[in-house]
């Protein structure tokens, strides 16, 4: 069976209703990126940093996967798919897809300031007060600026695997992500998504200038039907 991976950003989410954070002049929401997702933000004000993301875990427990979640978790029925995502949502597993490598955290988990290795799901607020096992300050188990991406060296593998990539929802501009395109084997077929694309396409590269979810299902139809 052939590997399909799938590197997924802010994009595919956005059409369910989660913000993209980072608007165009560069704040998310209202607040310079270093404040609320940075360990020196988390130590000037880990209130305003907690009240940031707990605003977040509400807004995600309200929407629903879309139409380009479903469609890559049926591709799973014709291939072996990996999702690398730089998303903190769960909207892909909620879909139903069953490999998902979150590169910069997960929304839905709290993890202890003590031990970055004891995390535990999490669905409510997280507040000052809220301790770990060993009475440490609970935080928001995500990945901001400045600090290391535990899982990268696992994408890189998988991203190495790779018979097909389709590129969705991301510009790929941010690093590391941005690189595991080039982990892939040479000559494997890519596939980007976007409405707005920033590259130009070649031999290798099919660019699909839709929305995600109207695109994504379109392209997943046409894998289907060549496996």
């Amino acid at each position: 069976m052939k590997t399909i991976v799938v590197l997924t950003g802010a994009g595919i989410s956005a059409e369910s209703g989660i913000k993209t954070f980072r608007d165009a002049d560069g704040l998310w929401e209202g607040h310079d990126v270093m404040q609320v997702a940075s360990p020196q933000g988390w130590e000037r004000d880990p209130e305003l940093v907690l009240d940031f993301y707990n605003k977040r875990r509400r807004q995600l427990l309200e929407v629903e996967p879309n139409p380009a979640h479903y469609a890559l978790a049926e591709l799973e029925e014709f291939y072996e798919v990996q999702i690398i995502t730089q998303n903190i949502d769960d909207l892909h597993e909620r879909a139903g897809s069953t490999s998902v490598t979150h590169l910069h955290g997960e929304l839905l988990k709290a993890r202890s300031t003590f031990d970055e290795k004891l995390v535990m799901d999490w669905r409510k607020d997280i507040n000052i007060g809220d301790f770990c096992e060993f009475n440490y300050q609970l935080r928001p188990h995500v990945v901001w600026f400045g600090e290391s991406v535990p899982l990268f060296e696992k994408a890189m593998r998988i991203a190495s695997r790779a018979d097909i990539l389709i590129v969705v929802g991301t510009s790929m501009q941010v690093y590391p992500a941005a690189s595991l395109v080039d982990f892939s084997p040479a000559g494997t077929p890519v596939y980007f998504i976007d409405p707005k694309p920033n590259i130009v396409e070649n031999r290798e590269l099919t660019v699909i200038q839709e929305n995600a979810s109207e695109g994504v299902p379109k392209l997943t139809e046409k894998l289907k039907s060549e496996p």
